[in-house]
């Protein structure tokens, strides 16, 4: 398979047209366009690393995008571009006051080409090698239009889950002695392309358990991949309990025991789970994966509507309109809807949950003790909690950051060709 090589920063935002504009999109790298690129790789994609820890330390892509898929073929039509009437005008002026309150220096190393790898060089790993601004290198009116951004784009709820992650974060450092690796400022900001109401763009907020890839075209918004997680997943901070990752957890719970018996013995696979389970995480952008287990149009419609709700806590975490949407695109597939379990179904339960579809990929892996345990009285080496969290919601067969939407865009719009 042919080697992605990264640029060590941002490139300047250029407008291509033609066949040449088609080849950088499949050459799917950050810098000069390579005429001579497939825009699909050779032979199946092989997956690359589950990555639901992130990988150790910097990893690297080694394969073109092609996206999730069940064979290492993608679905054909699944994603077209129309009008879905959602108001992504307050983001494209947020992100356009963003970019304007940036120094020269800061915006170079934060804004990247719609189709550079940088959407892909994302990690829930604290260690990770990040590009763009972080946090801590944006003064307090910086950062308050940042927030302005998520705001744009973010439910309450969405925005809230964001803030908190990032306060446990903080807090769960505090407590461990080491700010230095976790604190609420280590989370970086990247743009891609520039912020328009009929080109793609996108931007991208990654770090420490949290990483929102947030994708628009005209009025079309894809949300994929989004990473939630925490540890622990609730801490008492200045007085006041801060929970996150409830939703999905509660919302998994409730599915599993909606089941009967024999719908059981289809849906989980393992009573027990490993310390994780994660499939597609981070670097796992082409993860080869098969449907397991039951197969929703053997539920009755109260189990639909529980299934619905576990995807609905990730979908719900965008604007309402583009939440709407994006569930109302779930639901049309629900019949051809796999979920596979594996662990226990009490309250208190470590769990895994994959919901998968041809449009929607959710994972849901209660994880063992890692390097914030010492906050919660845990250690490296126990068993998987629900005190430990990783979930991601991801978009298969090739729209991922929009990139299917990319392409459409690229080889249909008159300027382009």
């Amino acid at each position: 398979m042919r080697k992605v090589f990264l640029a060590s920063g941002a490139t300047a935002v250029a407008t291509m047209g033609g066949a040449g504009a088609w080849s950088a999109l499949a050459d799917d790298s950050t810098g000069t366009a390579d005429a001579s690129a497939s825009p699909v790789p050779s032979g199946a994609p092989s997956g690359g690393p589950g990555g639901g820890a992130g990988g150790p330390g910097n990893q690297t892509i080694t394969e073109d995008f092609f996206g999730l898929t069940t064979d290492g073929e993608r679905i054909d039509d699944l994603f077209t571009i129309h009008s879905t009437g959602v108001r992504t005008a307050p983001v494209i002026t947020a992100a356009n006051a963003f970019l304007a309150g940036l120094s020269d220096t800061q915006r170079t190393s934060t804004q990247f080409t719609v189709h550079s790898t940088e959407w892909r060089l994302w990690s829930n790993v604290d260690s990770y090698g990040r590009q763009g601004v972080s946090l801590a290198d944006l003064t307090d009116a910086q950062k308050a239009l940042g927030t302005a951004l998520l705001k744009s784009a973010l439910s309450a709820d969405g925005l809230e889950t964001a803030e908190n992650i990032r306060r446990i974060n903080q807090a769960a450092g505090e407590a461990i002695g080491n700010t230095t690796a976790f604190n609420e400022d280590a989370y970086y900001w990247t743009l891609m392309g520039t912020p328009s109401a009929d080109e793609p763009w996108g931007f991208q907020f990654d770090g420490h358990h949290l990483v929102i890839n947030y994708f628009v075209l005209g009025d079309q918004v894809v949300m994929s991949p989004c990473f939630w997680g925490s540890e622990p997943t609730s801490m008492a901070i200045d007085g006041e309990t801060v929970t996150v990752c409830h939703e999905e957890v509660t919302a998994s719970l409730a599915f599993v025991n909606s089941l009967t018996a024999d719908q059981r013995s289809v849906a989980i696979a393992s009573a027990t789970k490993t310390n994780e389970s994660m499939k597609a995480g981070a670097f796992a952008d082409n993860t080869v994966q098969a449907y397991e287990g039951l197969r929703a149009n053997a539920l009755n419609a109260a189990q639909k509507r529980k299934l619905l709700a576990v995807v609905e806590a990730f979908t719900g975490r965008a604007k309402a309109d583009a939440a709407k949407v994006r569930l109302a695109e779930v639901r049309a597939h629900l019949a051809d809807t796999y979920v596979t379990w594996a662990g226990g179904t009490a309250d208190d339960s470590a769990f895994y949950i994959r919901v998968h579809s041809p449009v929607v990929w959710v994972e849901v892996d209660c994880q063992g003790p890692g390097p914030l345990a010492g906050a919660y009285g845990a250690a490296q080496g126990d068993g998987p909690t629900q005190k430990h969290v990783h979930s991601v919601i991801r978009t298969p067969n090739g729209n991922d950051y929009g990139k299917e939407l990319i392409r459409q865009h690229y080889l249909t719009s008159p300027h382009h060709r």
